[in-house]
């Protein structure tokens, strides 16, 4: 029996509204597992022009799929499915070290037909995704340090803390708050650690900010719309 081929996550985010209709538009192209969820862009009015990404309320599209799909899905949205696609945004692929093996059986049958004898995708990793997950209220100046360090925009997604709260007395943090806000940053690999170290700087842990920050290589990116 033939291993699984490895799993891809794409990370989809396009304005408001447009999420399901991404979905069925993925399903048609061999993309069928996703999750959604909504989220806020933190981009300024001007950037978010220049760049395309219209409106700053966002659907977030969380799809696992085969590597070689994910890239001939990526492939056709920044070729012949241009502009099909609905609203604007951007969307990137990132590497699963493991999923689920019934997820990863049912994906891999699903898709073999269309991606079996595709070239495999080259590791380039050009981009990456920060993340940086806050003490709710610190977004805007979490931000304001990123952009000066050369980050474009991001997108905020609410969370609560669930960990042990040990780590915070272990660690001497005091402003560990329950309401997080994480902010999603994909910048250039080339200034990856100047934004971070910015951010670790200005609003770390022992801060009243309290950032947690850490980065996952960007496979493929293209702009939706």
């Amino acid at each position: 029996m033939k291993k699984p081929e490895q799993m891809t996550l794409i990370m989809s985010i396009v304005e408001r509204g447009s999420g399901s209709r991404l979905a069925k538009l993925y399903n048609k192209n061999q993309v069928f597992t996703h999750i959604r969820c909504e989220g806020q862009g933190t981009a300024t009015s001007e950037i978010l022009d220049i760049l395309g990404l219209g409106g700053s309320e966002k659907d977030i599209l969380l799809s696992i799929t085969t590597r070689t799909a994910a890239r001939t899905l990526l492939d056709k949205l920044d070729d012949e499915l241009r502009g099909a696609a609905p609203g604007r945004g951007i969307a990137f692929t990132v590497s699963l070290t493991a999923v689920s093996s019934l997820i990863a059986a049912y994906i891999d049958l699903k898709t073999r037909p269309e991606s079996e004898g595709s070239e495999p995708m080259e590791n380039q990793q050009k981009s990456s995704m920060i993340l940086v997950t806050v003490n709710q209220g610190y977004t805007e100046s979490v931000m304001e340090t990123a952009r000066k360090a050369g980050a474009r925009g991001g997108t905020i997604i609410r969370g609560r803390w669930a960990g042990d709260e040990s780590f915070a007395q272990s660690s001497g943090i005091t402003t560990l708050q329950a309401e997080k806000e994480l902010i999603f940053i994909v910048a250039p690999t080339d200034i990856r650690n100047r934004i971070m170290d910015a951010v670790s700087k200005e609003h770390g842990l022992r801060t009243e900010a309290g950032a947690m920050v850490t980065s996952i290589g960007v496979e493929q990116l293209v702009h939706i719309g």
